[in-house]
């Protein structure tokens, strides 16, 4: 199978699976066409036994990668090169566009269009039927967003005064738990509000009137909705999806240091030092290779920072036993992060590290106490927090007031 590779400064080259191996090999001659930051234009191709890391970023995973298996079943394989190439071509997170001739003819044009959906409508929605259920029928196949939980896609539509015209412009990532996962959608709202409130950089994010969706803006696309790039720290280690909870948090400050601009390089740690301190502060132990990542025009503006927080949730929760994602320190135990977390201080150039993470804690009992309505509706999400937080702050500041 073939698939041309473009980006919003032209076409980039031809990626195609055969024999056994994936080569990629560019068309385009200009610096700014590349497609990773690891991966800059020449006259080689690139060769690998499985998919490039790049291309692997953003595929399905878990629930949508199985929503689109039951789908597909009775008209073809679904192989990672088909799975690109159909999530690959308006959806993907980042700057790529996948296109494949396979995909037109197995699909259909008019299975791609769509007349998207308000923002306003999906958070008011109190039908009968499960709306996250027919979002996920209607944008299935659109839906390049990584990660195993429960969640589709979906193109957002305005309504244009006064001629009520209908526009649509960027994405909105519409999440559910369902069954599985009891109170995650008040679960991630929660832990993101914290986020946004110790001043940590986070996209636009809402949970709906009846509290089952949260729903986040994606990050990827500029002030004048142009896509922007992104890498995740998996494609920037060279690393595939299956390896997303190898390496240590502080191999993260190398890959900035060595990816990021001197200018960007000192926020860009900040941001990092206090993404993974109130991963261990919440409970995070999903925090891995993906959830990090870099964003930037193209790889030849030289302009890299670090992507908005996403993705934050308690997971011990739902895994009472469940430790971080990556190392620390050489442990992944959420109780030896405390120290540990001083350690990567000095790593990422912090100054005053115990007045960070007390003005991170602070946040935090802000937030419980906001939020308290709605952990009341999540009691086993409620206990988890509060617990995560009492046993970060006691090496830290006084005790959460209850």
């Amino acid at each position: 199978m073939r698939t041309q590779v473009l980006t919003p400064q032209g076409v980039s080259g031809d990626l195609h699976h055969e024999a056994g191996q994936y080569e990629f090999r560019y068309s385009g001659t200009t610096p700014d066409v590349a497609i990773s930051l690891t991966m800059p234009v020449r006259r080689d191709q690139y060769r690998a036994a499985q998919l490039l890391p790049i291309f692997q970023q953003s595929l399905p995973e878990g629930f949508v990668l199985e929503q689109l298996r039951l789908r597909l079943a009775k008209l073809t394989h679904l192989d990672s090169m088909l799975l690109l190439a159909l999530t690959g071509h308006d959806g993907a997170i980042g700057r790529l566009c996948v296109q494949s001739a396979e995909v037109e003819r197995l699909l259909g044009r008019a299975q791609t269009e769509t007349k998207g959906e308000r923002l306003s409508e999906i958070l008011a929605w109190d039908g009968t039927e499960n709306l996250f259920t027919e979002l996920v029928d209607r944008y299935l196949l659109r839906t390049g967003v990584s990660g195993v939980q429960p969640k589709v896609l979906v193109p957002e539509r305005f309504e244009g005064a006064p001629s009520k015209a209908t526009l649509i412009a960027g994405d909105l990532i519409v999440k559910s738990g369902q069954a599985q996962y009891p109170g995650l959608a008040i679960n991630e709202f929660v832990c993101m509000s914290i986020a946004r409130a110790a001043n940590i950089p986070v996209p636009e994010f809402y949970l709906s009137d009846r509290h089952d969706l949260f729903v986040m803006r994606r990050f990827d696309r500029g002030a004048d909705g142009m896509p922007l790039g992104f890498e995740d720290m998996a494609t920037l280690m060279g690393l595939g999806t299956l390896q997303k909870y190898e390496g240590s948090y502080e191999r993260l400050a190398r890959v900035i240091r060595n990816n990021c601009p001197a200018e960007n390089v000192r926020a860009a740690l900040a941001q990092l030092f206090d993404m993974v301190a109130l991963s261990v502060i919440v409970g995070n132990g999903d925090a891995h290779l993906k959830n990090f990542g870099l964003l930037y025009t193209h790889p030849a503006t030289a302009d890299c920072h670090m992507a908005p927080a996403y993705d934050i949730v308690n997971t011990t929760a739902y895994l009472p036993d469940d430790a971080l994602a990556l190392t620390l320190g050489g442990s992944k135990s959420f109780q030896a992060a405390r120290l540990h977390l001083l350690e990567l201080a000095e790593r990422c150039d912090i100054e005053r590290p115990r007045e960070r993470v007390t003005r991170l804690l602070a946040a935090c009992a802000q937030q419980l106490q906001a939020c308290a309505d709605l952990l009341d509706e999540a009691p086993a999400v409620k206990h988890a927090l509060h617990y995560c937080m009492q046993r970060m702050e006691a090496g830290f500041s006084r005790p959460l007031a209850r």
